[in-house]
């Protein structure tokens, strides 16, 4: 079997990004979704695509790098290829990779690499001229720290933007009520409560945050857990996570000072930052990635602080790693690294970060905002920054994004929704890996 033929099989067999349910199917059918495929790869094609998956700011402050690089070193220049957001492009990369027709480099988000990396259709980036050894990267925003370690274990992803869930609180509420940001969860349930005033279109609730894996993942830490046991089996925190599971319903039903999901499949991130924007939350939980956002529309004085502790802080990573396709011609890795190389650099990655709230990923970087004072200037940005001692690593683990996807999220939903006992939720969850798996 040839290597590209042996590379289709474990694809399928693996039921790579199955998770994507009818928009993955699309694009294998050849629908819209490999349509607009095929129309990308035909344009500007004597250029290495570089295939990026979000718009705003952060396609401004992405695209205004690439510009500077095509600058800076004309010999590498790349066309940058807008593929939709994070799961559509994950959707075009399956369809380009059985097609052979895969871009130079791409960013991909984090939980998915593992996966991609142990089906052997990344290229190691160790392997790439100039991108082995220190390159001064931010350990827990690097795969290094963002991952469970293993020694020996290849380079296969470059932190982009990369964030930490974080809380936003109105300045004017915590003036109103003479109160400091929540620091425990018991702190959280007391200043949800005393923020929470009014009735129907009215009323303010306390606190607001999506019913996302990402945050149930922070509460399982929170609460002293862990995703997977010494051995890698998912246990999905145990008893913490029914915890972290309990403290939503609790404070959605029987305290009534969380904001209810309207929904399943409802786009909850921008439902969450709107109600907190227009006054209708007084703290939410977010991402950093929303800082300047958040900071750049509101109406009050924005107030970040750390995730409150349970028995311990503890904060996931999110966002993205660029990873460059095993597929790729030899040239095209050699256009991809001389980016990888640029994108790392201090001035560039700082440049990213400060214009987004997205988190410096160079220590260099950071280091120099923290003499130039940028940090004593921007208080919300050092909590992002600082609360990255807490960060709990990613069980490194082909089966994740499967299991975020396709088993807990839905779970999470219904769980909130229909007040399910946690303890049958996940149970029911972990059965539903067991069988996966």
């Amino acid at each position: 079997m040839t290597r590209r033929a042996s590379t289709r099989a474990l694809l399928r067999r693996r039921g790579w990004l199955g998770a994507l349910g009818s928009l993955s199917l699309g694009a294998l059918a050849g629908g819209p979704v490999a349509s607009s495929l095929l129309g990308c790869s035909a344009l500007s094609s004597a250029l290495p695509a570089l295939w990026f998956s979000y718009g705003g700011k952060n396609r401004e402050a992405l695209l205004a790098l690439v510009k500077a690089f095509g600058e800076e070193q004309p010999e590498h220049r790349l066309r940058a290829v807008y593929q939709g957001d994070y799961f559509e492009l994950l959707a075009k990369l399956r369809t380009a990779m059985h097609a052979g027709a895969v871009p130079a480099v791409t960013h991909v988000i984090a939980e998915v690499m593992p996966y991609l990396a142990e089906a052997g259709v990344l290229e190691p980036l160790d392997e790439l001229e100039g991108l082995s050894g220190d390159l001064e990267l931010v350990p827990e925003l690097a795969q290094e720290g963002a991952f469970t370690p293993k020694p020996g274990r290849r380079l296969y992803g470059l932190p982009f933007n990369r964030s930490t869930p974080i809380a936003y609180l109105n300045g004017a509420v915590l003036d109103e009520l003479g109160l400091a940001p929540p620091t425990t969860w018991e702190e959280l349930e007391r200043f949800a409560a005393l923020a929470t005033k009014g009735e129907g279109s009215d009323r303010r609730f306390g606190f607001a945050c999506p019913i996302d894996w990402w945050f149930w993942v922070a509460l399982v830490g929170q609460a002293g857990g862990e995703l997977v046991d010494a051995e890698g089996r998912y246990v999905l925190g145990a008893e913490a996570g029914e915890r972290a599971l309990a403290l939503w319903q609790r404070l959605v039903h029987e305290q009534g000072v969380m904001r209810p999901p309207p929904g399943r499949d409802y786009n909850a991130w921008q439902v969450t930052n709107l109600d907190f924007l227009a006054g209708r939350a007084a703290m939410i939980w977010t991402s950093t990635a929303f800082l300047r956002y958040l900071e750049e529309n509101a109406k009050f004085r924005v107030v970040a602080a750390p995730l409150p502790r349970d028995v311990r802080h503890a904060v996931p990573t999110g966002g993205t790693m660029f990873v460059v396709p095993r597929a790729a011609t030899s040239e095209e890795k050699r256009h991809a690294a001389a980016f990888l190389r640029f994108m790392v650099l201090p001035e560039r990655a700082n440049e990213f970060a400060t214009k987004t709230g997205y988190i410096p990923v160079s220590r260099a970087g950071i280091a120099e905002l923290e003499r130039s004072g940028w940090y004593a200037s921007h208080a919300n940005d050092a909590v992002a920054r600082d609360q990255l001692r807490h960060v709990r690593p990613w069980p490194w683990s082909p089966e994740l994004f499967r299991v975020q996807r396709e088993v807990v999220q839905p779970r999470l939903e219904e769980a909130v929704l229909e007040r399910r006992p946690p303890r049958e939720v996940l149970a029911s969850a972990r059965h539903a890996i067991e069988e996966g798996m």
